[in-house]
C-alpha cells in the first residue's frame, strides 16, 4: 500500500467516523429529554463505567493496538461532548485552576463540559446546593497524608451526598520556562516538595528548593523568575506556559482519592461502597460493638477514620466506608441493629466502587 492508499483509507474511515459520532449524539440526545422528563440524572458513573469495561474488553477480543488508556480517553472525550449538549454540564471543583482537583474533573469529565474553581470546600458545597453546578469534585484521601477532613466535615450537616469516586495517580512534574540545565530553584507545596526531594536531588542537584502555599502559586514564579521550575501538574503547566522538563518516576507516585459530590446518592450497580457518620455512645468498645454488628452480617467495613463532630455531645463519632449499597436488604440490617445499640448513623452516599485508576 502506498501512502497515498493509505492516506485516503484514514479519509473514508473518519467521514464513516464523523457520521457514526453524530448518529450516537442524536441517540444520547433522546436519552437525556427522556432523563429530564422522569427526573433522572444525567451523568451516571456506574454505567460510565460499565460502557468504558465492555470497550476495552471488545478492543482486547480484537487484538487492537490501542491500550486500555487510549480506549478511556477515547470515549471520555466523546461521553464529554455528549453530557455537553445537555444544557452544559457544569463542574465545581476545588481550585485553582490547574490544582490537581482541576486535572482530575477534566479527566473524569473531559474537555466539552463548563468548570468553575472555588477557592474552598465550603465554596463547592455551596455551589452545589445552590444549584449553581451539576456535581463538584473535592479530594478526600492522600495515601501518604491521610484523609482530607475538610471534606469529611463539610459531609456532616451538608443535604449532599457523595455520588461517586475517583482514584487518581498522582505524578507529579517539573516545569519551566528556561532549559533544564538554567534551573536554580524549584518552588512546590510543602507536602509534595517532601515527597519528591530525592529524585529532585538526583535530578537537579544544583536547585534550591522552595515552599509555596500551592502549586499555582509556585507555576507563577516559574513563569515570571528566568532561572526557576515549579512541582505541579501538567494542566498547570499548560495553563501556564510553561514546558514540562521532567516527570516523577513511578516509584515517588502516590494515590489519592477524590469524590464527586452530589445532591443524592446513584442507584445500586452491584458494585458499591457506602460511606457512613456513626455517632455511638462514648463508652468502653463502643466501636468495637459497631464493628460487630458489621462483622455478624458478613459486611466488610473498608476504612474507618475517628473525627471530632461538633454537637455530638457524649458520643464517639466514627466515618466508616464499607462495602454495599444502603439501600440493600442487608446494609438496611445493619441500620436498624445500629439504631438498637443506640447509635444514630448518616449515610453520607453510596457509589460505585472504582475499577480503574485514573491517571493524566
Amino acid at each position: 500500500m502506498s501512502l497515498e492508499d493509505a492516506r485516503q483509507k484514514i479519509d473514508a474511515i473518519d467521514q464513516q467516523l464523523i457520521r457514526l459520532l453524530n448518529e450516537r449524539a442524536e441517540l444520547v440526545h433522546a436519552i437525556g429529554e427522556i432523563k429530564k422528563k422522569d427526573g433522572l440524572d444525567i451523568y451516571v458513573p456506574g454505567r460510565e463505567e460499565k460502557l468504558l469495561r465492555k470497550l476495552c474488553e471488545l478492543n482486547a477480543a480484537q487484538n487492537g493496538k490501542l491500550t486500555e488508556k487510549a480506549i478511556r480517553a477515547i470515549f471520555r472525550e466523546i461521553m464529554s461532548a455528549a453530557l455537553a449538549l445537555e444544557n452544559s454540564l457544569k463542574i465545581a471543583y476545588l481550585g485553582p485552576a490547574g490544582s490537581w482537583t482541576h486535572q482530575v474533573a477534566i479527566n473524569k469529565f473531559g474537555n466539552s463540559v463548563a468548570y468553575v474553581a472555588e477557592a474552598s470546600t465550603e465554596g463547592v458545597f455551596a455551589r452545589v446546593a445552590a444549584q449553581e453546578a451539576d456535581y463538584g469534585v473535592l479530594p478526600i484521601e492522600h495515601s501518604t497524608e491521610g484523609a482530607v477532613h475538610h471534606t469529611l466535615d463539610r459531609l456532616v450537616d451538608s443535604p449532599l451526598q457523595i455520588y461517586a469516586e475517583i482514584l487518581w495517580k498522582v505524578e507529579t512534574v517539573v516545569m519551566a520556562k528556561a532549559d533544564a540545565a538554567q534551573v536554580t530553584v524549584i518552588h512546590g507545596h510543602p507536602q509534595v516538595l517532601a515527597q519528591c526531594r530525592p529524585w529532585l536531588a538526583r535530578c537537579f542537584p544544583a536547585a534550591r528548593l522552595a515552599e509555596s502555599a500551592s502549586a499555582s502559586l509556585a507555576a507563577t514564579h516559574a513563569e515570571t523568575e528566568p532561572a526557576a521550575a515549579a512541582l505541579g501538574t501538567p494542566l498547570g503547566a499548560e495553563l501556564h506556559g510553561l514546558r514540562v522538563l521532567a516527570t516523577s518516576p513511578g516509584e515517588h507516585a502516590s494515590r489519592a482519592r477524590f469524590i464527586i459530590l452530589g445532591r443524592r446518592s446513584g442507584a445500586p450497580t452491584g458494585h458499591d461502597n457506602t460511606m457512613l457518620l456513626v455517632h455511638a455512645p462514648d463508652r468502653v468498645g463502643a466501636l468495637l460493638e459497631v464493628l460487630q454488628v458489621f462483622a455478624r452480617r458478613n459486611v466488610n467495613v473498608r476504612q474507618i477514620e475517628n473525627r471530632p463532630v461538633p454537637g455530638a455531645g457524649g458520643q464517639a463519632s466514627f466515618f466508616l466506608e464499607i462495602s454495599g449499597h444502603h439501600e440493600e436488604a442487608g446494609l438496611c440490617e445493619v441500620l436498624e441493629a445500629l439504631a438498637a445499640l443506640g447509635a444514630s448513623v448518616k449515610v453520607l452516599g453510596s457509589y460505585p466502587a472504582p475499577g480503574w485508576i485514573e491517571e493524566r
